[in-house]
Protein backbone atom coordinates (compact mmCIF):
# COMPACT_ATOMS: atom_id res chain seq x y z
CA UNK A 1 0.00 0.00 0.00
CA UNK A 2 1.26 3.47 -0.89
CA UNK A 3 0.75 5.98 1.95
CA UNK A 4 0.99 9.74 1.50
CA UNK A 5 0.55 12.12 4.44
CA UNK A 6 -1.01 15.58 4.13
CA UNK A 7 -1.16 17.52 7.38
CA UNK A 8 -2.61 15.39 10.14
CA UNK A 9 -4.33 12.88 7.84
CA UNK A 10 -3.06 9.94 5.83
CA UNK A 11 -4.40 9.11 2.37
CA UNK A 12 -4.07 5.49 1.28
CA UNK A 13 -3.59 4.75 -2.38
CA UNK A 14 -3.10 1.26 -3.72
CA UNK A 15 -0.22 0.67 -6.09
CA UNK A 16 -0.83 -0.95 -9.45
CA UNK A 17 0.17 -4.58 -9.62
CA UNK A 18 2.71 -5.74 -12.19
CA UNK A 19 -0.15 -7.14 -14.29
CA UNK A 20 -2.01 -3.79 -14.14
CA UNK A 21 1.11 -1.87 -15.20
CA UNK A 22 1.62 -4.25 -18.11
CA UNK A 23 -2.02 -3.73 -19.16
CA UNK A 24 -1.56 0.04 -19.03
CA UNK A 25 1.58 -0.31 -21.16
CA UNK A 26 -0.35 -2.34 -23.74
CA UNK A 27 -3.04 0.37 -23.86
CA UNK A 28 -0.45 3.10 -24.41
CA UNK A 29 1.28 1.14 -27.18
CA UNK A 30 -2.00 0.34 -28.91
CA UNK A 31 -3.18 3.97 -28.90
CA UNK A 32 0.10 5.12 -30.42
CA UNK A 33 0.27 2.22 -32.86
CA UNK A 34 -3.05 3.32 -34.35
CA UNK A 35 -2.53 7.10 -34.18
CA UNK A 36 0.88 8.80 -34.03
CA UNK A 37 2.64 10.99 -33.19
CA UNK A 38 0.91 12.19 -30.04
CA UNK A 39 1.95 14.30 -27.08
CA UNK A 40 2.13 12.67 -23.65
CA UNK A 41 -0.89 14.74 -22.63
CA UNK A 42 -2.88 13.33 -25.54
CA UNK A 43 -1.94 9.79 -24.48
CA UNK A 44 -2.89 10.59 -20.87
CA UNK A 45 -6.41 11.67 -21.85
CA UNK A 46 -6.87 8.52 -23.88
CA UNK A 47 -5.87 6.51 -20.80
CA UNK A 48 -8.57 8.19 -18.67
CA UNK A 49 -11.31 6.46 -20.66
CA UNK A 50 -13.26 4.44 -18.02
CA UNK A 51 -14.06 1.81 -20.65
CA UNK A 52 -10.41 0.72 -20.77
CA UNK A 53 -9.37 -2.38 -18.81
CA UNK A 54 -6.89 -0.23 -16.86
CA UNK A 55 -7.94 3.45 -16.87
CA UNK A 56 -5.98 6.13 -15.01
CA UNK A 57 -7.43 8.87 -12.85
CA UNK A 58 -7.98 12.36 -14.29
CA UNK A 59 -5.44 14.07 -12.05
CA UNK A 60 -1.85 15.27 -11.95
CA UNK A 61 -0.97 11.95 -10.35
CA UNK A 62 -2.57 10.07 -13.24
CA UNK A 63 -0.69 12.22 -15.75
CA UNK A 64 2.64 11.62 -14.01
CA UNK A 65 2.04 7.87 -14.07
CA UNK A 66 1.33 7.84 -17.82
CA UNK A 67 4.36 10.06 -18.36
CA UNK A 68 6.60 7.64 -16.42
CA UNK A 69 5.27 4.64 -18.36
CA UNK A 70 5.97 6.41 -21.68
CA UNK A 71 9.54 7.07 -20.53
CA UNK A 72 10.06 3.45 -19.50
CA UNK A 73 8.54 2.12 -22.71
CA UNK A 74 10.77 4.35 -24.83
CA UNK A 75 13.93 3.47 -22.91
CA UNK A 76 13.12 -0.22 -23.15
CA UNK A 77 12.79 0.02 -26.93
CA UNK A 78 9.12 -1.03 -26.99
CA UNK A 79 7.92 2.47 -27.86
CA UNK A 80 9.72 4.24 -30.75
CA UNK A 81 10.88 7.68 -29.61
CA UNK A 82 9.31 9.46 -32.58
CA UNK A 83 5.81 8.23 -31.67
CA UNK A 84 5.79 10.88 -28.91
CA UNK A 85 6.02 14.54 -29.91
CA UNK A 86 7.21 17.40 -27.70
CA UNK A 87 7.23 20.84 -29.30
CA UNK A 88 7.79 22.55 -25.94
CA UNK A 89 11.54 21.83 -25.95
CA UNK A 90 13.71 22.23 -29.01
CA UNK A 91 17.33 22.86 -29.87
CA UNK A 92 18.68 25.68 -32.00
CA UNK A 93 21.05 24.69 -34.80
CA UNK A 94 23.38 26.43 -37.21
CA UNK A 95 23.61 24.39 -40.42
CA UNK A 96 27.05 24.11 -42.05
CA UNK A 97 28.01 22.53 -45.40
CA UNK A 98 31.10 20.84 -46.83
CA UNK A 99 30.67 22.51 -50.22
CA UNK A 100 28.25 24.39 -52.46
CA UNK A 101 27.03 21.11 -53.94
CA UNK A 102 26.43 19.77 -50.42
CA UNK A 103 24.35 22.88 -49.71
CA UNK A 104 22.24 22.37 -52.83
CA UNK A 105 21.55 18.76 -51.94
CA UNK A 106 20.57 19.71 -48.40
CA UNK A 107 17.99 22.27 -49.55
CA UNK A 108 16.48 20.21 -52.36
CA UNK A 109 14.29 18.35 -49.87
CA UNK A 110 13.01 21.66 -48.48
CA UNK A 111 11.84 23.00 -51.82
CA UNK A 112 8.08 23.60 -51.79
CA UNK A 113 5.88 24.66 -54.67
CA UNK A 114 3.37 27.36 -53.73
CA UNK A 115 0.13 25.39 -53.69
CA UNK A 116 -1.74 28.55 -52.58
CA UNK A 117 -0.81 30.71 -55.56
CA UNK A 118 -4.12 29.97 -57.33
CA UNK A 119 -6.23 30.26 -54.17
CA UNK A 120 -8.35 33.25 -53.21
CA UNK A 121 -7.57 32.51 -49.55
CA UNK A 122 -4.68 33.05 -47.16
CA UNK A 123 -4.69 30.59 -44.23
CA UNK A 124 -2.87 30.36 -40.88
CA UNK A 125 -3.27 27.88 -38.02
CA UNK A 126 -3.11 29.04 -34.39
CA UNK A 127 -3.13 26.67 -31.42
CA UNK A 128 -3.31 27.30 -27.69
CA UNK A 129 -0.23 25.30 -26.70
CA UNK A 130 3.09 24.00 -27.98
CA UNK A 131 1.84 20.53 -27.13
CA UNK A 132 -0.91 20.93 -29.75
CA UNK A 133 1.57 22.45 -32.20
CA UNK A 134 3.68 19.30 -32.08
CA UNK A 135 0.65 17.18 -32.99
CA UNK A 136 -0.40 19.19 -36.08
CA UNK A 137 2.99 20.51 -37.20
CA UNK A 138 3.56 17.95 -39.96
CA UNK A 139 0.09 18.57 -41.41
CA UNK A 140 0.70 22.32 -41.44
CA UNK A 141 4.00 21.75 -43.25
CA UNK A 142 2.32 19.47 -45.78
CA UNK A 143 -0.40 22.05 -46.42
CA UNK A 144 2.14 24.93 -46.47
CA UNK A 145 0.37 27.02 -43.83
CA UNK A 146 1.98 28.95 -40.99
CA UNK A 147 1.53 27.56 -37.47
CA UNK A 148 1.52 29.71 -34.33
CA UNK A 149 1.34 28.33 -30.76
CA UNK A 150 0.09 31.09 -28.43
CA UNK A 151 1.25 29.52 -25.15
CA UNK A 152 -1.98 30.65 -23.48
CA UNK A 153 -2.80 34.32 -24.00
CA UNK A 154 -0.67 35.43 -26.94
CA UNK A 155 1.92 38.13 -26.35
CA UNK A 156 1.08 41.41 -28.05
CA UNK A 157 4.47 41.20 -29.79
CA UNK A 158 3.61 37.85 -31.42
CA UNK A 159 0.21 39.14 -32.55
CA UNK A 160 1.77 42.33 -33.93
CA UNK A 161 4.46 40.44 -35.86
CA UNK A 162 1.92 37.92 -37.19
CA UNK A 163 -0.35 40.76 -38.37
CA UNK A 164 2.56 42.42 -40.17
CA UNK A 165 3.27 39.12 -41.93
CA UNK A 166 -0.39 38.87 -43.00
CA UNK A 167 -0.37 42.47 -44.24
CA UNK A 168 2.57 41.63 -46.48
CA UNK A 169 1.55 38.14 -47.66
CA UNK A 170 -2.25 38.25 -47.96
CA UNK A 171 -2.03 40.17 -51.25
CA UNK A 172 -5.74 40.96 -51.48
CA UNK A 173 -6.91 37.48 -50.50
CA UNK A 174 -9.47 36.52 -47.85
CA UNK A 175 -7.55 35.86 -44.61
CA UNK A 176 -8.62 32.81 -42.60
CA UNK A 177 -7.33 32.01 -39.12
CA UNK A 178 -8.06 28.43 -37.99
CA UNK A 179 -7.86 28.02 -34.20
CA UNK A 180 -7.52 25.00 -31.88
CA UNK A 181 -7.82 25.45 -28.12
CA UNK A 182 -9.26 24.36 -24.79
CA UNK A 183 -12.95 24.63 -23.96
CA UNK A 184 -12.84 26.31 -20.57
CA UNK A 185 -13.30 29.86 -19.19
CA UNK A 186 -9.75 30.82 -20.16
CA UNK A 187 -9.69 28.91 -23.42
CA UNK A 188 -12.75 30.56 -24.94
CA UNK A 189 -11.35 34.00 -24.13
CA UNK A 190 -7.86 33.37 -25.48
CA UNK A 191 -9.00 33.16 -29.11
CA UNK A 192 -11.31 36.18 -28.71
CA UNK A 193 -8.39 38.20 -27.32
CA UNK A 194 -6.10 36.98 -30.09
CA UNK A 195 -8.57 37.97 -32.79
CA UNK A 196 -8.88 41.46 -31.31
CA UNK A 197 -5.08 41.85 -31.16
CA UNK A 198 -4.68 40.78 -34.78
CA UNK A 199 -7.42 43.11 -36.00
CA UNK A 200 -5.71 45.96 -34.13
CA UNK A 201 -2.70 45.70 -36.47
CA UNK A 202 -4.20 44.48 -39.74
CA UNK A 203 -4.59 46.94 -42.57
CA UNK A 204 -8.15 48.19 -43.02
CA UNK A 205 -8.70 46.53 -46.40
CA UNK A 206 -7.98 43.02 -45.07
CA UNK A 207 -11.01 40.77 -44.64
CA UNK A 208 -10.36 38.47 -41.66
CA UNK A 209 -12.33 35.31 -40.92
CA UNK A 210 -11.36 33.86 -37.51
CA UNK A 211 -12.77 30.42 -36.69
CA UNK A 212 -12.36 28.05 -33.74
CA UNK A 213 -12.63 24.51 -35.13
CA UNK A 214 -11.86 22.70 -31.86
CA UNK A 215 -12.76 22.28 -29.08
CA UNK A 216 -16.39 23.42 -29.04
CA UNK A 217 -19.45 22.37 -27.05
CA UNK A 218 -20.90 20.13 -29.76
CA UNK A 219 -17.66 18.17 -30.14
CA UNK A 220 -17.60 17.23 -26.45
CA UNK A 221 -20.71 15.12 -26.93
CA UNK A 222 -19.97 14.04 -30.50
CA UNK A 223 -16.57 12.55 -29.62
CA UNK A 224 -17.39 11.66 -26.00
CA UNK A 225 -14.49 13.75 -24.72
CA UNK A 226 -13.44 13.44 -21.05
CA UNK A 227 -14.43 16.59 -19.15
CA UNK A 228 -14.30 17.99 -15.65
CA UNK A 229 -16.47 20.57 -13.84
CA UNK A 230 -15.48 24.21 -14.08
CA UNK A 231 -13.88 25.79 -11.01
CA UNK A 232 -16.63 27.07 -8.75
CA UNK A 233 -14.88 30.38 -8.00
CA UNK A 234 -14.31 31.28 -11.67
CA UNK A 235 -17.07 33.71 -12.69
CA UNK A 236 -16.00 34.10 -16.33
CA UNK A 237 -17.86 32.49 -19.24
CA UNK A 238 -20.60 31.14 -16.99
CA UNK A 239 -22.24 29.28 -19.89
CA UNK A 240 -19.39 26.73 -19.67
CA UNK A 241 -20.19 24.11 -17.06
CA UNK A 242 -17.89 21.29 -18.19
CA UNK A 243 -14.29 21.99 -19.30
CA UNK A 244 -12.24 20.04 -21.83
CA UNK A 245 -8.60 20.46 -22.80
CA UNK A 246 -7.85 20.30 -26.52
CA UNK A 247 -5.46 17.41 -25.87
CA UNK A 248 -8.47 15.38 -24.71
CA UNK A 249 -9.54 15.12 -28.35
CA UNK A 250 -7.76 12.16 -30.02
CA UNK A 251 -4.81 13.40 -32.06
CA UNK A 252 -6.01 11.73 -35.27
CA UNK A 253 -9.39 13.45 -35.06
CA UNK A 254 -7.69 16.82 -34.48
CA UNK A 255 -5.47 16.33 -37.50
CA UNK A 256 -8.38 15.24 -39.70
CA UNK A 257 -10.48 18.23 -38.63
CA UNK A 258 -7.61 20.56 -39.40
CA UNK A 259 -6.79 19.05 -42.78
CA UNK A 260 -10.39 18.96 -43.95
CA UNK A 261 -10.92 22.57 -42.91
CA UNK A 262 -7.73 23.92 -44.49
CA UNK A 263 -8.07 21.90 -47.69
CA UNK A 264 -11.51 23.44 -48.25
CA UNK A 265 -9.69 26.71 -49.01
CA UNK A 266 -7.48 25.12 -51.68
CA UNK A 267 -8.38 24.80 -55.37
CA UNK A 268 -9.26 21.27 -56.43
CA UNK A 269 -6.22 19.01 -56.88
CA UNK A 270 -3.82 21.79 -55.80
CA UNK A 271 -1.92 19.57 -53.38
CA UNK A 272 -1.33 16.80 -55.94
CA UNK A 273 -0.24 19.23 -58.64
CA UNK A 274 2.14 20.98 -56.24
CA UNK A 275 3.77 17.68 -55.22
CA UNK A 276 4.40 16.76 -58.87
CA UNK A 277 6.00 20.17 -59.47
CA UNK A 278 8.12 19.82 -56.32
CA UNK A 279 9.49 16.45 -57.40
CA UNK A 280 10.47 17.83 -60.81
CA UNK A 281 12.22 20.86 -59.30
CA UNK A 282 14.03 18.76 -56.69
CA UNK A 283 15.40 16.50 -59.42
CA UNK A 284 16.62 19.61 -61.25
CA UNK A 285 18.40 20.82 -58.09
CA UNK A 286 20.02 17.39 -57.70
CA UNK A 287 21.35 17.61 -61.27
CA UNK A 288 22.77 21.08 -60.52
CA UNK A 289 24.44 19.72 -57.38
CA UNK A 290 25.98 16.82 -59.32
CA UNK A 291 27.33 19.25 -61.94
CA UNK A 292 28.85 21.48 -59.24
CA UNK A 293 30.36 18.45 -57.52
CA UNK A 294 32.27 17.54 -60.68
CA UNK A 295 33.64 21.09 -60.93
CA UNK A 296 34.65 21.08 -57.24
CA UNK A 297 36.79 17.97 -57.79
Amino acid sequence: MNRRTYGAGTIKRSRRTKAQVEQLDRQILEVLRVDRPQSVRHVFYRMTDPRLPEPVEKSDRGYRHVQRRCVQLRRSGRLPYWWITDATRRGYFTPVYRSASDFLRSVSGHYRADLWQQSDHYVEVWVESRSLAGVVEDDCKDLAVSLYPTGGYSSITLAYEAARHINYDADGRQVNIVYLGDYDPDGVLIDVTLECELREHLELHIDLNFERIAVNKEQIQEYDLPSKPRKAHDRRSLHIQETVEAEAMPAGILRNLLREHVEDFLPDDALRVAKVAEQSEREHIERMAAFMEVKEV
